[in-house]
């Protein structure tokens, strides 16, 4: 079971602007970069013109570590301070939902384990000592 850690960061509007800052600054590589626009369109959520060019998700790669992008929606609040989460990532749903599961305890749901276009599992928990933790099960067919 591979497993590893990466901090997620939520921006505000200025993801892509923070990663130019972090490929100049730092060397960093881009790994995976898709805008709202980019994905695929839910009929019964139109995407607001103004989200099309925000960061949905994105992976850069400084050294041997890995950083995660992603700005938050038009009109979602930004809390500057816990604008940082942690993602876990698996390369098996089962252990996803483990996961998942341990950390819910005495915590909160933010979002359930669920599959998604990008996750056969994937879901969002705040732990008992107020920690975000993204859990998220690789695709096998990425």
């Amino acid at each position: 079971m591979a497993k590893r850690l990466i901090p997620y960061l939520m921006m505000d509007g200025n993801a892509k602007e923070a990663i130019q800052f972090y490929q100049t600054t730092l060397g960093a590589q881009l790994l995976f970069s898709q805008t709202f626009g980019e994905m695929p369109e839910n009929p019964e959520f139109p995407m607001p013109a103004e989200a099309k060019d925000r960061v949905a998700h994105a992976t850069i790669k400084v050294g041997e570590s890995e950083l995660m992008f992603s700005d938050t929606f038009p009109g979602q609040p930004h809390n500057v301070g816990n604008q940082v989460t942690i993602c876990i990532t698996t390369n098996s749903p089962e252990e996803a939902k483990q996961l998942y599961e341990a950390l819910q305890q005495g915590g909160q749901v933010n979002m359930p384990l669920q599959e998604t276009h990008f996750s056969p599992a994937y879901g969002i928990v705040t732990d008992k000592f107020g920690v975000v933790f993204q859990v998220y099960a690789e695709s096998h067919h990425s």
